[in-house]
């Protein structure tokens, strides 16, 4: 089936997933964004929430609210890329305003230039010093 015009298409297989989880990352307190290029001419879309945030209902419900961000951000993704949003456990108390705010933020930091001096995961350490 052909979607509309500017349609997301789902992120639903594993490899997807693991695929986005090597590009460009981007983080705030209720989720993550991973963001890479793809030869789809579309944006994809995935979404992930671990069992360590919460039960099943919570999962959910933090699922939901992420996809209706999403919803209200369709036009800010950039199409020939996939995404995956990771789910945490503030986005169940966040006001909705500011998810949406937060996720527009952070499709335009995926996609910004990065200077040789950054790193590309941020949080993950750095080169060990030699010991003395």
């Amino acid at each position: 089936m052909k979607q509309p015009e500017g349609a997301l298409r789902r992120l639903t297989k594993r490899s997807q997933f693991q695929r986005a989880a090597r590009g460009n990352r981007a983080g705030r307190s209720a989720f993550g964004l991973q963001a890479i290029a793809t030869d789809a001419p579309e944006a994809g879309i995935g979404f992930t929430v671990t069992k360590k945030t919460g039960n099943s209902p919570q999962r959910n419900r933090i699922k939901r609210r992420l996809r209706a961000a999403v919803t209200a951000c369709a036009r800010d993704f950039v199409p020939g890329h996939d995404y995956v949003l990771l789910g945490r456990t503030e986005a169940l108390s966040e006001p909705f305003a500011k998810l949406v705010a937060d996720l527009g933020a952070l499709i335009v930091r995926v996609h910004e230039p990065r200077s040789s001096e950054q790193r590309h995961s941020p949080g993950r350490g750095g080169p060990r010093k030699p010991r003395q």
